[in-house]
């Protein structure tokens, strides 16, 4: 099917939609659901009517960047930082407050989440300690501690539907897999963010898979052109563009080398780790997966 297009869920988001992009012919775009249930928190934080909000948002898939914030016409980023210094609201989001009170910018993904994208919030036991909370907000080790009991859940709901005992939701949900079909099978235009090829959308970042906003009618994934984003944030993004080149570079060239030197320019893994820490680390897990890396041999 040369004309079908391929919706990639799966993560790591930019680079294997990077790679698909690079590699193949396939018309192809990333989707996450970051920035449409983001821009719901904020609406909420900000008190404002959901369908009234308007925003500008564009970075890379997690590290997008809500540069605008507007309501009836009224820039609503004073009052965003406003809400950041009542404790109650700040205790909800620590990291995305905090970038948004030092870098100018609210980020499209959780706090829990962003924080192992930067060097600033997990590099030592007290700032795990100041910067994260429970669950989703940060906890080390809830994703590893919870998704046995959350994938056996999953399959089991999937299977009840599957058999007639649980009923099968119909209300579409946030993600945009179904707006697209319906935006190019019935040519209904709609917009989402979505993650594409860096066309000289957002002109100060390099060729990559950034995420922008993105028009879908019969013509399939049309990206709209951003501009420049904030020095401050492209430099942040360009930090994680080069690890993605990097790792694309090692998938398509079958390159061990390119594997490690995109660990070691990691932001976090950088903050914490010596380089000869990192190349022991590396080759340990290289040593530990042998058995599904043998095409790299």
């Amino acid at each position: 099917c040369p004309r079908a297009w391929v919706l990639n869920y799966t993560n790591p988001m930019s680079i294997l939609t990077f790679v698909a992009l690079t590699a193949t012919s396939m018309r192809t775009v990333g989707l996450c659901h970051s920035v449409q249930s983001t821009s719901r928190l904020l609406a909420t934080y900000l008190d404002v009517p959901y369908g009234e909000l308007r925003w500008r948002c564009a970075g890379i898939n997690h590290n997008s960047w809500f540069i605008e914030l507007k309501f009836d016409g009224v820039d609503l980023i004073p009052r965003l930082r406003e809400r950041a210094r009542d404790p109650e609201i700040y205790d909800q989001d620590p990291v995305r407050f905090e970038m948004l009170l030092h870098f100018g910018a609210f980020p499209t993904e959780s706090s829990g989440h962003f924080s192992e994208y930067v060097p600033y919030f997990r590099k030592r036991p007290d700032l795990v300690e100041r910067y994260t909370r429970s669950g989703y907000r940060g906890e080390s080790g809830f994703y590893a501690h919870n998704w046995p009991s959350w994938r056996r859940d999953n399959d089991r709901h999937i299977e009840e539907m599957l058999d007639g005992t649980r009923p099968i939701p119909m209300e579409r949900s946030q993600e945009y897999a179904s707006t697209i079909v319906e935006a190019i099978q019935l040519d209904r235009p709609r917009v989402i963010h979505g993650n594409v090829r860096n066309t000289s959308l957002i002109d100060n970042l390099p060729d990559g898979c950034v995420e922008v906003a993105c028009l879908i009618d019969e013509n399939g994934v049309q990206p709209c052109w951003f501009g420049p984003l904030p020095e401050q944030l492209a430099a942040l993004n360009r930090a994680h563009m080069s690890v993605h080149a990097l790792v694309a570079q090692s998938i398509l060239g079958r390159d061990k080398q390119a594997a490690k030197y995109a660990l070691m320019l990691d932001p976090l893994t950088a903050a914490v780790c010596s380089p000869d820490e990192l190349d022991g680390m590396f080759e340990e897990m290289w040593e530990a997966e042998a058995e599904s890396l043998q095409h790299f041999s």
